[in-house]
């Protein structure tokens, strides 16, 4: 296999292609039908050395393209809600409008498709471009015509950003990936929804730019991206199985969210020398991932055929395959692309496109017709440029650059044995593309016909779909990814950086799973605590240490019981200290089902534990922490806090304690490191009267929420270096914007939800609340307080999804009252890059400017200003593309 990064290609913010040319984020690369160029998309910009031609009707950062089947049209969908659709123009050469730039060839815009409400992320040609299918962040699919390109239907039942959508080869179905963490499988007969994919997803991050998936090219199975394992902490790409839509296969291994999954366009034939079957055929996909590695899988192998680490510097974007089925291009957000070269001989078993042809006919699903009067013309109108006849012998040197490219040959994993990168000498025919790098496969071969067996109607049942043998496949027992092939394009050629566990059972060298290591406390069986007591062990101290114990108090400590345990969440794991009075031991252990994992023994007695999905603590009568792995590993050193806890609490990766002294600590453990310095809250106690401390938590994000008995929830913000109001029940007595009681289930509640849901204020409550007189000012005042104070906790929790709600429901408030003084200056604290990080969708939307300028611009009063900063927001981006 060949690799190379050519360095020419590239979207830049100024006319010229030299060193100091800062590259734009490519976001999407697709390879023509005839292999003869490709295409990228990214944001306006200068063109490369060897650009045939720039398209610049967008207004917007561009998103995504894809050619059409028969290579005469480019769909491309922007960030301005719009796709477009490109057709050849022999004659539009020339001189690009408006610039010094100049096109070798001439595409013009065919046609302008608007329907989509907000970014266009993802576009799909159908087979035999009778359709072409659009996706994009206002949850809507909309279906266009192949040849009308008039839209046929708009399908809205996604509740999140789509960012993903393929085409099954026959067209029968259709398939859309969403931020709402569900497939959905569309019939195209009817364009109702057949099925909808959500186990893979549930846990799944929304950190992901794209949702990219696709269809493999015998039908049978989707691979999806963005799903994950184990409570959402080992990332993978879900396999969906045709007919039963299910996923209960995985591939294991990237370090980071899958972005994308691309099937290679041929099928593979597992013998050769056999019939075309069902049961003969199988597959070759690749990721991309945002731990900027390729995997490329064949499905008739449990590991990947290869792995490519660190080939860019920031997360890939998109893949493509060659027509050939030998090229893969790969493109990132660090504005580069990458292209792997394969062999025939590399991919085994690679079958020519009439193989597939027949294969699929025997289905017997047809698409709709093209409308009358209607055709798409001849394919391949392209006529590609000639290929090398031979390429140079392979000799192994130190490192090579041709044109500014580093250029690698390197051979794809068979075997056990570790294979070394070698490289190329100086040339530029070793530099891949499309059209002249990879050959197709051999015609000379003979091909057995397709069995008489095959069904001659209806796709295969799902046993008749073999992905490799089960007991193989890395389904949800996380068999881990092969690690043996990194790559460094701009260093010393890949130095491992580890691989990532994906479960404890480990393959063994000859596939099968390798013998289980011994564990501590193996092979005992967990007994029945007994009937839980509190002891008085461990209070015998001398009289002098437990008076100055309990002269620094503020909080009282919590009971010496001798039995307890902390479940994880969602698992049949749990942690469970027994203090045992009779022998002064107190033995912590790890238990799965009935099985003890781990066990070990303290020198004081511990008064409370946590287990999260990340660690395991407890918390001993002599204040100190210990902090275990799953695996029973001390992951920090003992921490002494100086008194006994009297709260602890942990969430993901992140411990809170609270002594009795009236100390706040919170650590990140997984950085191991304290998320802020030690802060009291006995000042929180003193601002009120015989209050005291309910509840100590900690957020998924890291950030403390104390209760006080007087109704207020506060958090402390290592940035301000002082504790501030979270919410407080004096909202729910008198904002009009208070959602006391949830209507969704606690499952999927919002952090910020679910705290003032604690306070047990609902609307009842409200409706006791005594009617006095009221100044005239009161209710907006307190609302617009409300919803300001929530908005500056919602962002210290980073609960994004609530504070898009939250600043809606604001804007609508200042609309509404006519506010026009607090509106401009909300406009331009939204306008700066204040809460946004591009690629990040943990981060509120990129798009919540626009929709709060949309708010004003509805409203009766603040109209002028809305339409005049609508403007100003669409010039600005104007000038950053």
């Amino acid at each position: 296999m060949h690799f190379t990064k050519p360095a020419w290609v590239m979207h830049s913010n100024t006319s010229n292609s030299d060193a100091n040319a800062k590259r734009l984020s490519i976001f999407s690369v697709h390879v023509h039908p005839d292999g003869s160029r490709i295409a990228t998309a990214s944001e306006a910009s200068g063109r490369p050395p060897k650009s045939l031609c720039t398209l610049t009707m967008h207004t917007g950062p561009v998103l995504v393209v894809r050619w059409a089947h028969n290579g005469r049209w480019l769909a491309s969908g922007s960030d301005d809600e719009i796709v477009m659709v490109w057709d050849l123009d022999p004659h539009a050469k020339g001189r690009v409008w408006g610039s010094d730039e100049v096109n070798v060839e001439g595409w013009k815009p065919l046609k302008r498709l608007p329907g989509h409400e907000s970014d266009v992320t993802d576009v799909a040609w159908s087979p035999e471009d009778r359709y072409l299918a659009s996706v994009g962040l206002d949850s809507k699919v909309i279906i266009w015509d192949g040849y009308t390109l008039e839209c046929v239907r708009k399908l809205d039942q996604h509740n999140g950003f789509v960012k993903g959508v393929c085409w099954d080869p026959v067209g029968e179905f259709l398939a859309t990936q969403s931020d709402d963490k569900t497939v959905k499988i569309w019939r195209t007969t009817d364009w109702q929804l057949e099925a909808e994919v959500t186990k893979p997803f549930e846990d799944s991050p929304g950190s992901t730019f794209f949702r990219r998936l696709s269809w493999s090219p015998d039908g049978a199975h989707i691979t999806a991206s963005n799903a994950t394992n184990n409570k959402g902490f080992v990332f993978i790409a879900a396999v969906i199985t045709r007919n039963t839509w299910t996923s209960d296969i995985s591939l294991v291994g990237h370090e980071n969210t899958v972005e994308v999954a691309a099937y290679n366009p041929h099928i593979f034939l597992r013998n050769p020398a056999v019939p075309v079957t069902t049961s003969n055929i199988c597959s070759v996909v690749a990721l991309g991932a945002d731990d900027r590695s390729v995997s490329v899988w064949q499905t008739k192998s449990a590991r990947p055929l290869i792995v490519a680490k660190e080939v860019f510097d920031r997360h890939i974007m998109d893949l493509s395959w060659s027509w050939d089925g030998l090229t893969l291009y790969a493109a990132s957000s660090d504005g580069t692309i990458a292209a792997f070269a394969f062999t025939a001989e590399e991919l085994e078993g690679i079958a020519p496109h009439s193989v597939q042809e027949q294969y699929l006919s025997k289905f017997g699903f047809s698409l709709p017709p093209a409308p009358h009067g209607y055709s798409h013309g001849s394919a391949n109108q392209i006529t590609p440029p000639p290929s090398p006849t031979r390429r140079p012998a392979e000799i192994e040197v130190p490192k090579t650059v041709v044109n500014g490219e580093q250029v690698n040959q390197l051979v794809a994993r068979r075997g056990k044995p570790k294979k070394r990168a070698t490289l190329m000498p100086p040339t530029s025919a070793i530099i891949p593309s499309a059209g002249s790098g990879s050959q197709l496969p051999p015609t000379s071969r003979a091909y057995p016909s397709i069995s008489a067996n095959a069904p001659s109607f209806g796709f295969p049942r799902p046993a008749e779909q073999p992905y490799e043998p089960q007991h193989n496949w890395a389904r949800h027992d996380l068999a881990p990814m092969d690690l043996d092939m990194p790559m460094d394009s701009f260093g010393d050629g890949g130095i491992s950086r580890g691989k990532r566990k994906a479960s404890a059972m480990l393959d063994g060298e000859d596939g099968g799973p390798a013998p289980k290591g011994r564990t501590m406390g193996e092979g005992r069986k967990q007994e029945a605590p007994g009937p839980v007591k509190q002891l008085k062990w461990g209070t015998t101290e001398p009289a002098q240490s437990i008076s100055i114990h309990h002269l620094g108090s503020v909080l009282p400590t919590l009971p010496l019981l001798s039995y307890s345990k902390s479940e994880i969440e969602e698992s049949d794991s749990y942690l469970e200290v027994r203090n045992k009075e009779e022998d002064h031991t107190t033995e912590i252990s790890f238990v799965t089902g009935k099985e003890v994992e781990w066990l070990d023994y303290l020198p004081s007695p511990v008064i409370a534990a946590k287990a999260t999905s990340y660690f395991c603590v407890v918390a001993s009568q002599d204040g100190s922490l210990i902090v275990y792995s799953h695996t029973g590993r001390r992951l920090l050193p003992p921490l002494s806090l100086g008194s006994s806890t009297s709260f602890l609490d942990g969430n993901k990766h992140h411990l809170l304690a609270v002594t009795s002294a009236g100390q706040l600590h919170c650590w990140n453990v997984k950085q191991q490191k304290a998320s802020f310095a030690p802060a009291s809250v006995a000042p929180l106690l003193a601002s009120s009267p015989n209050s005291a401390l309910l509840s100590a938590t900690v957020s998924p994000n890291g950030t403390s929420l104390i209760r006080i008995s007087n109704g207020v929830v506060y958090s402390y913000d290592p940035n301000l270096l002082t504790f501030i109001k979270t919410t407080e029940k004096w909202w729910a007595e008198n904002s009009d914007a208070w959602h006391g009681r949830p209507r969704a289930p606690a499952s999927i509640r919002g952090i910020m939800t679910s705290t003032e849901y604690s306070l047990n204020t609902g609307d009842d409550n409200r409706l006791a609340v005594v009617e006095v007189p009221r100044p005239q000012w009161w209710s907006s005042a307190i609302t617009l307080g409300h919803l300001e104070s929530r908005m500056h906790a919602i962002k210290l929790l980073e609960s994004s999804a609530e504070y898009r709600q939250v600043v809606l429901l604001y804007s609508k408030k200042l609309a509404d009252e006519g506010f026009r003084s607090k509106a401009e200056e909300f406009i331009k604290e939204l306008f700066g890059p204040v809460y946004w990080r591009p690629g990040r969708d943990d981060a509120p939307s990129a798009t919540i400017c626009g929709d709060v300028l949309a708010i004003f611009a509805r409203s009766k009063t603040l109209a002028k200003l809305g339409m005049d900063w609508q403007d100003t927001l669409r010039r600005a981006n104007n000038e950053e593309m």
